[in-house]
């Protein structure tokens, strides 16, 4: 997840290499750092299934990682083959540009610290497990690991441009917070969501928040909420959409909207596709 903040980073980042990247450095992990991966595992493994979109669950059955901690090598055994990404071992959050960079190429950086047991319902910052349970399983689908590079190019162009903001919203609202309709409804594929004990269900049968058709340049000016679950989501019909919608060039896009007062997160614009008009505000994560 890109990761300009402004509260101290988590990590260790005096071992990092120009490209931010570290050796994951697996044997350092204590026993009860890996009790909590378990324990984190066991418990998305018991939402997914129901919430989750089929793509995901799909690859997650294939993957046997809830023992403890996975080795980032022998996920890229794998993951290379299917969709020629690779993971990358990394501090914390790292700077705008490196992270695109990193997704240009088609590496994904992962942190290498874990949460703390207190912090096992929220987190603010994303730690190993978010990074790696939320998004991993979505880099072997091809046509969503061919969207995230298309992201990265995009957001190399982007920050050249000062259209940083329009296209972080961008990501919110499909890599870290995104549903998908299917033939069984409304399923998740974000990663914020993936990796979240409460907004996986919250997001699919709550009546509080809004479901809103994907509408890209909407999505560029609709504002998030950081700190509570989201009050709008935005529904895509296919992977296949986000990776067309990601095809042409954005700078007319960013011309067009720069200027213009953003939308609130609750925003319900005449021109949406609505799929849930939402009955009260976001709860506090």
């Amino acid at each position: 997840m890109t990761g300009e903040t402004e509260h101290k980073l988590r990590g260790d980042y005096s071992r990092m290499r120009p490209d931010y990247t570290v050796d994951q450095d697996w044997d350092a992990y204590s026993p009860a750092e890996h009790e909590l991966w378990r324990r984190l595992y066991a418990r998305q493994l018991s939402l997914v299934a129901k919430y989750a979109s089929e793509e995901f669950n799909e690859t997650l059955a294939t993957l046997d990682y809830g023992t403890g901690i996975p080795r980032f090598t022998a996920i890229n055994e794998k993951l290379g083959p299917a969709t020629s990404w690779k993971l990358v071992a990394v501090p914390g959050l790292v700077p705008d540009l490196v992270f695109f960079e990193h997704l240009a190429n088609r590496r994904f950086p992962v942190s290498v610290w874990i949460r703390e047991p207190a912090e096992f319902d929220y987190i603010v910052e994303p730690d190993i497990f978010h990074d790696f349970f939320g998004h991993v399983p979505m880099l072997f689908n091809p046509v969503f690991a061919d969207y995230m590079q298309a992201y990265g190019r995009g957001g190399i162009k982007a920050h050249e441009l000062g259209a940083i903001e329009m296209l972080s919203r961008l990501y919110w609202y499909t890599v870290e917070f995104g549903l998908i309709e299917t033939r069984k409804g409304l399923r998740a594929y974000g990663a914020g969501i993936l990796s979240s004990g409460g907004e996986i269900s919250y997001c699919v049968d709550s009546p509080d928040p809004n479901r809103v058709g994907f509408d890209l340049l909407r999505i560029m000016q609709t504002r998030y909420k950081i700190d509570t679950y989201q009050e709008t989501y935005f529904v895509i019909k296919d992977f296949q959409q986000l990776f067309d919608a990601t095809a042409p060039d954005f700078s007319p896009y960013y011309e067009q909207l720069r200027g213009r007062e953003p939308y609130v997160p609750s925003a319900i614009l005449p021109t949406d596709t609505i799929y849930q008009r939402g009955l009260a505000p976001a709860r506090a994560a």
